[in-house]
Protein backbone atom coordinates (compact mmCIF):
# COMPACT_ATOMS: atom_id res chain seq x y z
CA UNK A 1 0.00 0.00 0.00
CA UNK A 2 1.27 3.38 -0.94
CA UNK A 3 1.81 6.02 1.67
CA UNK A 4 0.37 9.48 1.16
CA UNK A 5 1.54 12.84 2.42
CA UNK A 6 -0.97 15.67 2.52
CA UNK A 7 0.80 18.39 4.42
CA UNK A 8 -0.50 21.78 3.37
CA UNK A 9 -0.13 25.35 4.42
CA UNK A 10 -3.40 26.25 6.10
CA UNK A 11 -4.35 29.92 5.69
CA UNK A 12 -5.70 30.27 9.23
CA UNK A 13 -5.54 34.04 9.15
CA UNK A 14 -7.72 34.91 6.17
CA UNK A 15 -6.61 38.53 6.14
CA UNK A 16 -2.91 37.66 6.09
CA UNK A 17 -3.40 34.91 3.53
CA UNK A 18 -4.91 37.00 0.78
CA UNK A 19 -1.59 37.31 -1.04
CA UNK A 20 -0.83 33.60 -0.71
CA UNK A 21 -0.65 31.31 -3.67
CA UNK A 22 -2.12 27.84 -3.65
CA UNK A 23 0.33 25.47 -1.96
CA UNK A 24 1.47 22.40 -3.81
CA UNK A 25 -1.22 19.76 -3.61
CA UNK A 26 -0.11 16.34 -2.47
CA UNK A 27 -1.38 13.67 -4.83
CA UNK A 28 -3.74 11.11 -3.28
CA UNK A 29 -2.34 7.61 -2.96
CA UNK A 30 -4.55 6.48 -5.81
CA UNK A 31 -7.10 8.19 -8.01
CA UNK A 32 -10.63 8.05 -6.70
CA UNK A 33 -12.73 5.89 -8.96
CA UNK A 34 -16.39 6.82 -9.22
CA UNK A 35 -17.84 3.59 -10.56
CA UNK A 36 -21.11 3.93 -12.39
CA UNK A 37 -24.15 2.77 -10.43
CA UNK A 38 -25.45 -0.69 -11.27
CA UNK A 39 -27.53 -0.72 -14.44
CA UNK A 40 -30.37 -2.73 -12.96
CA UNK A 41 -31.83 -3.83 -9.67
CA UNK A 42 -30.41 -7.29 -10.22
CA UNK A 43 -26.93 -5.91 -10.81
CA UNK A 44 -27.17 -3.73 -7.70
CA UNK A 45 -28.26 -6.67 -5.58
CA UNK A 46 -25.42 -8.78 -6.94
CA UNK A 47 -22.91 -6.06 -6.10
CA UNK A 48 -24.34 -5.37 -2.67
CA UNK A 49 -24.74 -8.95 -1.52
CA UNK A 50 -21.98 -10.69 -3.39
CA UNK A 51 -18.73 -12.02 -2.03
CA UNK A 52 -17.69 -10.08 1.07
CA UNK A 53 -21.10 -8.41 1.53
CA UNK A 54 -20.82 -5.38 -0.78
CA UNK A 55 -18.93 -2.15 -0.23
CA UNK A 56 -15.91 -1.78 2.06
CA UNK A 57 -15.62 -5.58 2.23
CA UNK A 58 -11.97 -5.71 1.13
CA UNK A 59 -8.77 -3.81 1.84
CA UNK A 60 -8.82 -2.38 -1.70
CA UNK A 61 -12.32 -0.99 -1.20
CA UNK A 62 -11.29 0.64 2.07
CA UNK A 63 -8.34 2.22 0.24
CA UNK A 64 -10.77 3.50 -2.42
CA UNK A 65 -12.71 5.30 0.32
CA UNK A 66 -9.46 6.75 1.67
CA UNK A 67 -8.66 7.99 -1.85
CA UNK A 68 -12.08 9.64 -2.00
CA UNK A 69 -11.60 11.38 1.33
CA UNK A 70 -8.14 12.59 0.28
CA UNK A 71 -9.53 14.00 -2.95
CA UNK A 72 -12.32 15.76 -1.05
CA UNK A 73 -9.77 17.30 1.33
CA UNK A 74 -7.80 18.57 -1.68
CA UNK A 75 -10.91 20.12 -3.26
CA UNK A 76 -11.88 21.70 0.04
CA UNK A 77 -8.43 23.27 0.45
CA UNK A 78 -8.49 24.60 -3.11
CA UNK A 79 -11.98 26.04 -2.64
CA UNK A 80 -11.00 27.82 0.58
CA UNK A 81 -7.96 29.42 -1.07
CA UNK A 82 -10.08 30.49 -4.03
CA UNK A 83 -12.52 32.13 -1.63
CA UNK A 84 -9.70 34.08 0.04
CA UNK A 85 -8.28 35.24 -3.29
CA UNK A 86 -11.71 36.37 -4.46
CA UNK A 87 -11.60 39.26 -1.97
CA UNK A 88 -8.52 40.67 -3.73
CA UNK A 89 -7.16 42.60 -0.77
CA UNK A 90 -10.53 43.58 0.65
CA UNK A 91 -11.49 42.56 4.16
CA UNK A 92 -13.01 39.08 4.46
CA UNK A 93 -16.32 39.20 6.37
CA UNK A 94 -16.15 37.67 9.83
CA UNK A 95 -18.81 35.07 9.07
CA UNK A 96 -16.90 33.93 5.99
CA UNK A 97 -13.66 33.71 7.98
CA UNK A 98 -15.47 31.60 10.57
CA UNK A 99 -16.82 29.26 7.90
CA UNK A 100 -13.39 28.88 6.33
CA UNK A 101 -11.74 28.13 9.67
CA UNK A 102 -14.33 25.44 10.40
CA UNK A 103 -13.82 23.91 6.97
CA UNK A 104 -10.03 23.97 7.41
CA UNK A 105 -10.50 22.02 10.63
CA UNK A 106 -12.73 19.58 8.75
CA UNK A 107 -10.10 19.25 6.02
CA UNK A 108 -7.50 18.29 8.60
CA UNK A 109 -9.77 15.65 10.13
CA UNK A 110 -10.58 14.19 6.70
CA UNK A 111 -6.86 13.85 5.97
CA UNK A 112 -6.18 12.25 9.35
CA UNK A 113 -8.97 9.72 8.87
CA UNK A 114 -7.92 8.98 5.30
CA UNK A 115 -4.35 8.38 6.44
CA UNK A 116 -5.62 6.04 9.17
CA UNK A 117 -7.55 4.05 6.56
CA UNK A 118 -4.46 3.84 4.36
CA UNK A 119 -2.24 2.75 7.24
CA UNK A 120 -4.45 -0.08 8.50
CA UNK A 121 -7.00 -0.89 5.82
CA UNK A 122 -7.40 -4.50 6.97
CA UNK A 123 -8.73 -3.34 10.33
CA UNK A 124 -11.56 -1.38 8.69
CA UNK A 125 -12.98 -4.06 6.39
CA UNK A 126 -16.75 -4.20 6.89
CA UNK A 127 -18.80 -7.35 6.38
CA UNK A 128 -22.49 -7.24 5.48
CA UNK A 129 -22.73 -3.55 4.63
CA UNK A 130 -25.43 -4.24 2.06
CA UNK A 131 -24.38 -1.19 -0.01
CA UNK A 132 -22.50 -1.51 -3.31
CA UNK A 133 -18.99 -0.10 -3.44
CA UNK A 134 -20.06 1.81 -6.55
CA UNK A 135 -22.40 3.90 -4.40
CA UNK A 136 -19.69 4.71 -1.85
CA UNK A 137 -17.31 5.75 -4.64
CA UNK A 138 -19.94 7.71 -6.56
CA UNK A 139 -21.04 9.69 -3.49
CA UNK A 140 -17.50 10.67 -2.52
CA UNK A 141 -16.60 11.61 -6.10
CA UNK A 142 -19.77 13.70 -6.44
CA UNK A 143 -19.03 15.40 -3.12
CA UNK A 144 -15.54 16.38 -4.30
CA UNK A 145 -17.01 17.92 -7.46
CA UNK A 146 -19.69 19.83 -5.56
CA UNK A 147 -17.09 21.27 -3.20
CA UNK A 148 -15.05 22.39 -6.21
CA UNK A 149 -18.02 24.09 -7.88
CA UNK A 150 -19.97 25.51 -4.92
CA UNK A 151 -20.62 29.23 -5.13
CA UNK A 152 -21.18 30.16 -1.48
CA UNK A 153 -18.56 28.37 0.59
CA UNK A 154 -20.73 28.12 3.70
CA UNK A 155 -23.27 25.99 1.86
CA UNK A 156 -20.88 23.04 1.77
CA UNK A 157 -20.62 22.58 5.55
CA UNK A 158 -23.48 20.07 5.79
CA UNK A 159 -22.02 17.90 3.05
CA UNK A 160 -18.58 17.94 4.68
CA UNK A 161 -20.23 17.00 7.98
CA UNK A 162 -21.76 13.95 6.31
CA UNK A 163 -18.37 12.93 4.94
CA UNK A 164 -16.82 13.25 8.39
CA UNK A 165 -19.64 11.07 9.73
CA UNK A 166 -18.84 8.44 7.10
CA UNK A 167 -15.13 8.49 7.91
CA UNK A 168 -15.89 8.10 11.60
CA UNK A 169 -18.52 5.41 11.03
CA UNK A 170 -16.07 3.18 9.16
CA UNK A 171 -13.88 3.14 12.27
CA UNK A 172 -16.82 1.76 14.28
CA UNK A 173 -16.83 -1.41 12.22
CA UNK A 174 -20.65 -1.46 12.23
CA UNK A 175 -22.70 -1.30 9.01
CA UNK A 176 -25.62 0.72 10.43
CA UNK A 177 -23.79 4.03 11.13
CA UNK A 178 -22.10 3.76 7.72
CA UNK A 179 -25.45 3.42 5.96
CA UNK A 180 -26.82 6.38 7.93
CA UNK A 181 -23.77 8.47 6.96
CA UNK A 182 -24.22 7.55 3.29
CA UNK A 183 -27.86 8.66 3.48
CA UNK A 184 -26.79 11.95 5.08
CA UNK A 185 -24.28 12.55 2.27
CA UNK A 186 -26.93 11.74 -0.32
CA UNK A 187 -29.39 14.17 1.29
CA UNK A 188 -26.93 17.07 1.39
CA UNK A 189 -25.68 16.27 -2.10
CA UNK A 190 -29.21 16.39 -3.48
CA UNK A 191 -29.84 19.69 -1.70
CA UNK A 192 -26.68 21.18 -3.20
CA UNK A 193 -27.76 20.16 -6.68
CA UNK A 194 -30.33 22.95 -6.49
CA UNK A 195 -27.72 25.47 -5.31
CA UNK A 196 -24.74 24.70 -7.55
CA UNK A 197 -24.92 26.08 -11.11
CA UNK A 198 -23.86 23.54 -13.78
CA UNK A 199 -21.38 26.07 -15.20
CA UNK A 200 -19.78 27.22 -11.91
CA UNK A 201 -16.17 28.38 -12.08
CA UNK A 202 -13.55 25.68 -12.43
Amino acid sequence: MQESSHDKTNPRDAGAAQGDTTPAQAAPTASVQAAAPANSGADAAKTAHGVGGGGLSSMQQVVELADGLSTIADRLHERILREIRSYDGRGVPVQVQDAMRRLLDDEMVLRQRANTLYADAAAFVIQGLGQPQSRVNALTAAAAEKIRRIGVIGEVTGLVGGLLSLAGAVASGQPTPIVLALEKIQLHSTTLDALTPPTAAA
